[in-house]
């Protein structure tokens, strides 16, 4: 059976569409974690052949898989794409084209056993056979919905679909390929989403800790230009006092969860979460929080006209009376006069934000 096996194509639909009438390089960036959640999702050990711009081929040597273990594949892939993106809507920063619509990105999975082998060129492996073709082939059809299963009567043999422990419809369907007509059932996966419920957006933990210093300054753009060049841990060390460079730890686009490393001037490495996002057309808010969770920043972005956005920054700390004492007497004034001087450096990252319409 070595030149059999099972063909596993999971394609997000919308991509055309998503990249041509979005932001160029956040859909990238979309696509590009969406795609990995997909290979982590991958829990019936499937290979890997090649990334296929909105696709993955994945395949399986051996006998035809179990249908139903097929299908608790199908659902991982597909509830893990979509919690994904839940998540994300919940938690984006950006307000682009590309991060709003994001959401509307659905899944369809083809299915088909049959023959096809491996080669390699240099540190490429390809697969190969008149399967594959099909395979790729059965990605265009007329099935209207674009969330779906779709499996071959090759994969099939004596099993039915209706046979599995789901409550879905089956549908019968065929695909003239350049090898002859191809049987199909499909069946509707977007009902898996009904359950899907990402944790929500935590507030900010501010309970146990004193305010200790608030810095302000207007600045001449608007809110959304102010809020990434503020929000993106990508520009921190242009603007902020005392940030040496900045190290993504998890995430490729801003949002509530994501975790960066501060290499100081002095040298010291201090780890930040964002933990807190709100968004209104007039009011922004965010905050960040040190791994040890002694203090938080707040941010406040209030729009003050078409093209002037006020930032307030707020520091807030945990503190005994002793610690607050002494914080007053010999940091306060210093931390000050940077966190002024950062909010000065600010308004020039700020004029080389460039934003789609």
């Amino acid at each position: 059976m070595r030149n059999k096996g099972l063909l596993f194509i999971p394609d997000i639909s919308g991509f055309t569409k998503f990249v041509s009438g979005t932001e160029i390089e956040h859909s990238r960036l979309i696509i590009q974690e969406l795609l990995e959640v997909l290979i982590d999702a991958n829990r019936t050990e499937l290979e890997v052949s090649e990334i296929e711009g909105d696709a993955i081929l994945f395949y399986k040597f051996g006998d035809p898989p179990d249908l139903q273990g097929l299908y608790g594949q199908v659902e991982q892939m597909f509830c893990a794409f979509h919690r994904s993106l839940k998540a994300y809507d919940l938690r984006k920063y950006c307000q682009c084209k590309a991060c709003t619509s994001a959401i509307d990105l659905s899944l369809k999975v083809i299915t088909h056993y049959g023959e096809f082998t491996g080669y390699n060129v240099k540190n490429f492996s390809k697969l190969i056979g008149k399967d594959v073709i099909v395979a790729h082939q059965l990605l265009k059809n007329d099935i209207e919905n674009h969330e779906y299963w779709l499996i071959t009567e090759s994969l099939l043999d004596d099993s039915k679909p209706k046979d599995l422990a789901t409550p879905m419809t089956w549908h019968d369907g065929d695909k003239q390929t350049e090898t002859g007509k191809v049987s199909f059932q499909y069946t509707w996966l977007s009902q898996l989403k009904n359950g899907l419920n990402p944790e929500p957006v935590p507030l900010p933990e501010l309970g146990n800790k004193t305010k200790v210093l608030s810095v302000s300054r207007e600045y001449d753009t608007d809110i959304i230009a102010l809020f990434h060049a503020s929000g993106d841990f990508n520009y921190r060390s242009r603007w902020q006092e005392g940030v040496s460079s900045v190290e993504e730890i998890n995430h490729y686009l801003p949002r509530v969860g994501m975790r960066c490393r501060y290499i100081m001037d002095n040298g010291d490495v201090i780890v930040y979460t964002s933990n807190y996002y709100q968004y209104q057309q007039d009011k922004i808010e965010f905050s960040e929080t040190d791994e040890k969770n002694n203090s938080v920043t707040f941010f406040t972005l209030e729009k003050m006209g078409d093209t002037k956005t006020k930032l307030t920054v707020d520091l807030y700390q945990t503190q005994s009376l002793a610690a607050a004492i002494i914080f007053r007497l010999s940091k306060k004034a210093k931390m000050m006069r940077k966190l002024n001087q950062s909010l000065e450096n600010l308004a020039d990252v700020v004029k080389e934000i460039g934003l789609p319409a």
